[in-house]
């Protein structure tokens, strides 16, 4: 990583370095809502793009280039990882991701075999490699990492899919602790060979993604799944900053906190101060505008982003993003215009 890289502004504000301005980039920027990912994805299928690394750097900088974003995060799917634990993975048209073989019991987890992340999933460092060459060659912005975690990619392997309810997840939880436990470790171990090689490959930082930890009471994430997370957390030990991400879970926010990450990410139903009070400005914060605005006017969006930026307060450690990812009906101008809008509220003349 270039020197240049290293002091961009959202790595200043990951770090909690005062910074000029808030910088700000956008989860899924790369993604439906654009004329030219459609037109690619016309030609091929979601999974080829992921595990095409000239495809999937393509459409990471495309995204940077349009919206002027601060940083870059990488083209995957945090399901990836079910392919290499022999559950099958295939995406249906309309209806989301299908795990072909679920997890239904102690034994199909003890099956599980250990593979070797860097290896199976090689195709995502080699895009992090292509990705972060263009980005170096063209205004140095960093590229972020990702994987699923540890709970919610468990939640897709044992549900078979999306979930509402997440019964069955919830069920093998509490029926099953061995069998959970073993899971979650199992999960962890690849998690942090997967980050770590997309670390090595280039990526400047890296979120964990917990979309569906929210389904869960403070003591069920206290005894099931934080002590997994912060495992996983320390393994990457400092290699890279660590943005953990989660999505309904304003109730976890105390135990969050404990987890280690440097960064936290909120979603837009708690009030980015009162977060930020919570998990303690020891910590990053990023968000967390809802999504949903961005499909209004451009008065609506600058209302919401001045009183983002309000909360934060100027404080060292924002990074601007969305609650959740950019939905396929956003105009492109009104996402572009966001990021135009936070850095001009934001500059510290």
């Amino acid at each position: 990583m270039t020197a240049s890289v290293q002091e961009a502004t959202i790595l200043k504000a990951f770090r909690r370095e005062p910074t000029e301005r808030t910088p700000v980039w956008l989860m899924r920027q790369a993604g439906r809502y654009q004329k030219e990912y459609r037109e690619i994805r016309e030609k091929v299928d979601f999974l080829t793009l992921c595990k095409t690394p000239e495809l999937a750097s393509e459409v990471t900088v495309m995204a940077v280039r349009q919206l002027d974003v601060d940083a870059a995060i990488i083209f995957a799917d945090i399901l990836l990882p079910m392919e290499s634990f022999g559950l099958g993975l295939r995406f249906e048209k309309g209806d989301g991701p299908v795990i072909e073989r679920p997890i239904a019991s102690a034994a199909d987890v003890e099956r599980l075999p250990a593979p070797d992340a860097a290896s199976d999933l090689d195709y995502v460092s080699q895009a992090i490699k292509i990705t972060c060459r263009e980005l170096d060659g063209e205004k140095s912005v960093p590229l972020i990492g990702f994987a699923g975690a540890p709970f919610t990619v468990a939640s897709y392997a044992i549900e078979g899919g999306s979930s509402r309810s997440f019964e069955k997840t919830r069920t093998f939880m509490h029926a099953e602790p061995e069998a959970w436990s073993l899971l979650m470790n199992k999960l962890v171990a690849f998690t942090a060979d997967y980050l770590l090689a997309q670390i090595a490959a280039g990526a400047a930082a890296v979120q964990i993604f917990d979309s569906w930890v929210g389904c869960l009471s403070p003591l069920d994430f206290e005894l099931h799944v934080q002590p997994h997370l912060q495992s996983l957390i320390r393994t990457i030990g400092g290699a890279a900053p660590v943005i953990y991400f989660s999505t309904t879970s304003a109730g976890l926010l105390p135990c969050i906190s404990r987890l280690g990450a440097d960064v936290i990410g909120v979603d837009w139903r708690v009030s980015l101060g009162d977060a930020w009070q919570t998990i303690g400005f020891d910590h990053a914060i990023q968000g967390n505008l809802d999504p949903m605005v961005l499909l209004s006017d451009r008065s609506t969006i600058r209302r919401h982003a001045e009183d983002i930026l309000r909360q934060a307060d100027g404080r060292p450690g924002h990074v601007f993003n969305l609650g959740h990812g950019i939905l396929p009906g956003t105009p492109v101008d009104n996402a572009r215009y966001l990021v135009e809008t936070v850095r001009e509220l934001s500059f510290r003349r």
